[in-house]
Formats: structure tokens, sequence, C-alpha cells
């Protein structure tokens, strides 16, 4: 089983690129181009967070009129430059479901594996937030498959990465989950976004990896003196379920020109 992990996409309105500078829309869709040529194609394609730039409605169409192309079907969970509205109302209750809160959250399973997406906006904020309804959401849906390997996907990474974005920008309620990820140990991965930066750590026992955006790469100041971007290729994570070993990732650079050369002559 293959699973595809976009992230930080940063989507203006149409026709316009993001701050001014970075052809988003672009990107994005070359994106979806070279996700629809893999072979064999992914079973599914995770959006972690950031979808918009400014989380306004027009930039959330303007993602899904390009992303409704994937051939492969799509969940989204929020990041904090999104709007949980605007996006619910853009891709509607499949790709973004709404629990008895109104957070945009996933239960999935899939070939032996299960997927629980979980919202960690907080509105106004920058950086994550985990409560009492999420906890307690999370934690009876861990406890339904105690014995199925499982993996979380979210925008705000729960781990410190010693870049603004962990270090500054701070995660509420962090210690909630990891009392609840602390009681499952069936969760063994946590795939996030918003830094911009393919990277991984450990944290309560799962490994948590950070997917790189589709284009605006993180400039990486472990001083916390700066807060910028370079214009990169876009990129995506591949992540492949080994259901003896669990997920293998693999960082995929968009690129203009991907030319083949064999390591040894053709006989």
């Amino acid at each position: 089983m293959l699973i595809v992990q976009i992230s930080d996409t940063h989507l203006e309105g149409p026709r316009q690129k993001t701050f001014g500078v970075a052809p988003m829309a672009e990107y994005l869709a070359r994106c979806v181009a070279h996700i629809n040529r893999l072979n064999p194609q992914p079973d599914l394609v995770l959006h972690t967070g950031d979808v918009t730039n400014n989380g306004r409605l027009e930039e959330a169409q303007h993602a899904a009129e390009i992303l409704k192309d994937l051939q492969a079907p799509l969940v989204v969970v929020p990041g904090n430059h999104d709007d949980r509205e605007a996006l619910a109302a853009a891709f509607g209750p499949q790709v973004c479901p709404r629990d008895a809160h109104g957070f945009i959250q996933h239960d999935i399973t899939l070939d032996g594996l299960r997927l629980i997406g979980l919202d960690t906006t907080k509105p106004g904020a920058p950086g994550g937030a985990f409560d009492t309804a999420r906890a307690a959401w999370l934690d009876a849906r861990l406890q339904e498959a105690p014995t199925t390997p499982t993996a979380l996907f979210m925008h705000h990474p729960p781990a410190h990465f010693g870049v603004i974005e962990t270090e500054v920008d701070g995660f509420e309620g962090v210690d909630l989950l990891a009392e609840v990820v602390a009681r499952h140990p069936q969760v063994t991965r946590i795939l996030a976004g918003h830094i911009h930066l393919s990277s991984l750590t450990t944290w309560q026992g799962a490994v948590v990896s950070t997917a790189p955006s589709t284009g605006m790469r993180l400039y990486l100041d472990l001083t916390l003196s700066r807060s910028a971007y370079i214009l990169d290729a876009p990129a995506y994570h591949l992540h492949y379920w080994h259901a003896g070993q669990g997920l293998v990732t693999h960082t995929v650079r968009v690129l203009a020109e991907e030319p083949l050369h064999p390591f040894a002559p053709e006989i």
C-alpha cells in the first residue's frame, strides 16, 4: 500500500502568487500530475494542512479545483493558515469530515494500517492546539483497535525540531496528546507538516516525520533569529506500508526533467 503526503501548499487566489513570489498553484498542479503518473498508484493522498495561505474561501476553492484531478482519494486536515469552515465548504464532508465539536478529523483503515487524522489548529494562533475534547475523541478511537498499527497525521508536529515553527510557535495542550499516545503503543508513526522540511525524530515512542512544502522550503536557521523560505522544486512524501515492518518514507522531488540513467549498460 502506498500513501502520498503533501503539505503546506499555501495557495492564494486564482492567478496569484503566494506572498507575490511563490507560484504555489503551478507547483501544486505539477505535484498532482506527478502523483497521477506513479506506478503503482497510491491508495490515498493526505494533505497535512496549510492548504491555503490566508484561510479565505476562494483560496480553498482554488486548491480544491486543482486537487480534484488526483486519481487517488484525498483527505485533508487543516493547518494554522486555514479556516475550518472554508475547507469544509470547498472540499465537502468526504475530504474534510467534521466531528461533534466541529473539528476536521479522520479515522481510516487500509490494508491493516489505521490512519487517524487530527485537527491541531486554534483560530488566530500559529502553533498547535489539542484540548480535552480532541483528547477524548482520539483516546476513544484508539481503544477501538488496540492491536492495529496506527499512524496519526496532523499539521503541527508535537516534537521539537529546533526551528521557529516548533520552538516559538509552540503546541498548546501537547502534554494531553502525549498522555494519549503513551497509553496506546500501537501508535508508531506521526505524519506532520508545518515546518516545510523533510525531517524526523522520535517522540513518545513514535517516529515523527514532517513532509516538505510543495515549493517553499524553510530556511533552516537553528539560531531562531530568521523566519524565511527558499523557492525550491515541489516535493512530497511517499509512504510505503510494509505489514511486517511499518511505514517506509521516501522524499519525492518533482523536477522539470527526470531522465533515467541505468547503473549498468543494458545488454
